[in-house]
């Protein structure tokens, strides 16, 4: 029953990040059709105008992918941790409202900063200690590990995502 809703959850993120580039992707060809439409315009404010319009579809196509590529490995990376067995256990205490307990979250995160510690080439270290940063709150350190993480991992052998 619990794969059930894990996967169902699964599903609902992955419905989440399609909705949310479909619509980034619309916004892109809107703004790109906007400024396509200025720049062919006559005008030198105006063709100004036009050519920084494609400035923000830029940022956004390269935000897009990079953020998708990002998920792409992490989600390689935790389905090899899983595969053997070295994904941190969610045993934590929890909230009422489901969330963790941020106490406990702090009292195992020494554990995995001495993994770490003790061998920093290691993306498995360092995706482990992204999960605790993550548990204790701490999502841009979060995230900055888990980059180290990816690093590490495309740096590896491993087949890069």
């Amino acid at each position: 029953m619990s794969t059930f809703f894990s996967g169902l959850f699964h599903n609902k993120a992955k419905i989440g990040v399609l909705l949310i580039t479909v619509l980034l992707v619309f916004y892109i060809l809107v703004v790109a059709q906007r400024g396509w439409l200025l720049l062919t315009s006559d005008g030198l404010i105006t063709k100004a105008m036009g050519a920084a319009y494609f400035v923000l579809p830029a940022v956004g196509v390269w935000a897009l992918v990079r953020e998708l590529l990002f998920g792409v490995q992490t989600e390689k990376m935790a389905r090899i941790l899983a595969d053997e067995g070295g994904l941190p256990v969610d045993d934590l205490p929890r909230t009422p409202a489901g969330r963790i307990v941020r106490e406990a979250a702090d009292a195992e995160f020494p554990r995995y900063q001495a993994e770490v510690e003790a061998d920093p080439a290691q993306w498995r270290a360092w995706f482990r200690l992204s999960c605790a940063y993550d548990a204790a709150g701490d999502r841009k350190r979060a995230r900055s590990a888990m980059r180290q993480a990816g690093k590490l991992f495309s740096g590896s052998g491993q087949p890069a995502a």
